[in-house]
């Protein structure tokens, strides 16, 4: 497996668009052979009449019961907590690189929207890298596109992969917050120029946002030692989001606000 995401971290990294759709596809092969069964062809059909395209879209899916129990999913839990085979932290980096670009095209636009379906299912298989997006620059990526010019798929997607970062996890809602992550939402909910399919997600992002945070199941993977993380101080200074982005990239040099006393 260590090979396997090796390759596609490799082609990940690179700023040509056909390489970082290839390690897309590598991750997303790999998570995909995870979560499919591996011997549903071995078992016979329940029914002689039943069709083969109904044993293989049916028999093949594993529940998160027997996720937990298969050796190739407890082989990639064990490599997501160390940081030099985290798939999260990768995705996030790409993300960042297609951002970075300063231009927007469909085929840019397809990459992203790649990153960030992938970015959901590892955060769905791998809860503790929800993490990741208690830090203020990576939270910022996913605001920045919200922002009117990204395109309306791209808006839907973001929404979604907020919702799986922040569920569960109040620590980056407070980061989500202090980021004026609210103002966001409700801006694009109010703009002309959101179309209806994203205004339907925002109001769905506002249901979910409203309900009464949980605290993570302690009997999860890793949840345990997510709860043990002591939780983060509310940010008191309020600057802009393309504005607290540059300063995370520069390393805190001078140019940022002090806290508002």
């Amino acid at each position: 497996m260590e090979a396997l995401l090796s390759l596609a971290f490799d082609n990940l990294s690179s700023y040509d668009g056909p390489k970082v759709r290839k390690g897309l596809r590598q991750v997303e092969g790999l998570l995909a052979q995870i979560c499919l069964s591996s011997a549903r062809d071995a078992s016979p059909p329940s029914s002689p009449t039943r069709s083969s395209a109904d044993a293989s879209s049916t028999g093949g899916i594993k529940s998160l019961a027997e996720l937990s129990q298969d050796l190739a999913f407890r082989e990639f839990f064990k490599l997501q907590e160390g940081f030099e085979w985290n798939v999260a932290m990768r995705l996030v980096s790409t993300l960042d690189r297609l951002m970075g670009r300063g231009y927007s095209d469909g085929q840019n636009d397809l990459l992203i929207l790649g990153a960030l379906d992938l970015i959901q299912g590892v955060l769905l298989l791998h809860p503790p890298s929800k993490s990741l997006f208690s830090r203020e620059q990576n939270m910022n990526l996913l605001l920045d596109l919200l922002e009117p010019v990204n395109c309306p798929a791209i808006q839907s997607a973001t929404l979604l992969t907020l919702v799986t970062a922040l569920i569960d996890t109040p620590r980056n809602t407070r980061t989500f917050e202090a980021l004026d992550g609210l103002l966001a939402i409700t801006s694009l909910f109010k703009s002309r120029s959101t179309t209806r399919e994203v205004k339907l997600k925002l109001v769905e992002f506002l249901y979910f946002y409203l309900m009464p945070e949980v605290p993570s199941d302690p009997s999860k993977p890793g949840a345990r030692a997510a709860a043990q993380r002591s939780p983060s101080k509310r940010a008191r200074g309020r600057v802009g989001r393309g504005r607290r982005r540059l300063h995370a990239r520069d390393g805190g040099e001078a140019g940022a606000p002090g806290p508002v006393p």
